[in-house]
């Protein structure tokens, strides 16, 4: 009898130990849970009636396995509804293309001397926005009075001296106040066409001009 039940748990052992691809795994669990019953129906076909076997054992190591099991099937499940999900969503987002799109962000394209973001303060107050180039220089600051709620802020591309600048693309931030001289948050987000679509990561990524734009941080969707 001591043989026997040593056998079994050298098995579970084992099937713990293991690490191998999914279908391996599955493969030899099986394949232990078979050896498994039958170790324990021979076991139990020669035990001495005088001296019955420690079902409590047996049943414990059955939970074992049947757990193990059951897991790997559930990870398989979540696997196949992870794929799917992804599939569905690279989907979805192709159909972007082509569309004018409203997301979060502080990059734009400067083109033929214009550049526009929406500004978002959430209450009144007086702003500094400063522009900078694809290098991080400062290439102009400006000035502007804010009313609480979406706006738009327009720049002409023309840096400090007056000059205009070269088209390209260009970051704002901007540091405000209200009347009583506290911050005021303000979120800036950006519009353009999408040109592109990115699912080789873990979520897609829109191309907006020169700026990659998260699905998840599109706001509003316009139809040409």
């Amino acid at each position: 009898m001591t043989t026997v039940t040593n056998t079994a748990a050298a098995t579970t052992a084992t099937a713990s130990k293991t690490t191998t691809s999914p279908s391996a795994d599955r493969a030899q669990i099986a394949g232990n849970f078979q050896q498994f019953l039958t170790l324990l129906t021979t076991q139990l076909k020669s035990q001495n009636p005088m001296d019955p076997l420690d079902t409590n054992q047996f049943t414990q190591q059955l939970v074992q396995f049947a757990s193990v099991e059951q897991q790997l099937k559930t990870n398989d499940t979540l696997s196949s509804l992870l794929t799917s999900a992804k599939a569905s969503t690279t989907a979805s987002a192709a159909t972007y293309v082509g569309l004018d799109v409203t997301a979060d962000g502080a990059t734009q394209n400067l083109t033929n001397g214009s550049a526009s973001w929406t500004l978002n303060p959430a209450r009144a107050a007086k702003a500094t926005v400063t522009i900078k180039d694809e290098n991080g220089a400062v290439v102009a600051t400006k000035a502007a009075t804010l009313q609480a709620g979406a706006q738009a802020f327009s720049w002409d591309g023309k840096n400090a001296q007056g000059a205009t600048v070269p088209d390209g693309s260009y970051t704002i931030s901007v540091s405000a106040q209200d009347a009583s001289g506290q911050g005021v948050a303000v979120s800036t987000e950006i519009s353009g066409t999408v040109t592109a679509v990115d699912v080789s990561g873990s979520a897609p990524v829109l191309t907006v001009g020169s700026a990659s734009v998260p699905l998840s941080t599109v706001k509003t969707i316009a139809y040409k």
